[in-house]
């Protein structure tokens, strides 16, 4: 696979360890307030929390296994480069490409998102926080 266009900044093990925590934040907030029954607003903060960790999530994966992650405008940018995280790098581009497909509606609210996507959204942060975590443990 071709290398990634768009800026990229390098990044080691310890910064992977800060990105995980926050993908771990991010989604343990967003299963809480997923579970909380007011539809209308929770789902888009759980699915907006679970952009987040996505991202979060994909920056550890990279800095572990690249020793860099994408620093771009265009966060589509990080797709590429998460896509050669070792043998599931295909998967783990495909949940980030979901979650960032719902980012602006989620984080800005000018679409709802229902729960539907939510959930959907939660599952795709939690592919990608699994596969850091593997691959941190795996690293250690």
């Amino acid at each position: 696979m071709s290398r990634p266009t768009g800026r990229t900044e390098d990044c080691n093990r310890p910064q992977a360890a800060i990105r995980l925590t926050h993908a771990r934040a991010f989604l343990e907030v967003a299963d809480l307030v997923g579970d909380v029954d007011d539809e209308l607003a929770n789902d888009n903060v759980a699915a907006a929390l679970a952009v987040l960790a996505g991202i979060a999530a994909a920056d550890a994966a990279c800095c572990l296994t690249l020793g860099e992650r994408s620093r771009g405008q265009d966060h589509r940018q990080a797709i590429q480069l998460v896509s050669q995280v070792g043998s599931d790098g295909q998967r783990l581009g495909r949940a980030l490409k979901r979650l960032l497909d719902i980012k602006d509606g989620a984080h800005y609210g000018a679409v709802y998102v229902g729960a539907k996507e939510a959930k959907e959204a939660v599952r795709s942060a939690h592919t990608l926080l699994d596969e850091a975590e593997r691959l941190f443990q795996r690293n250690s």
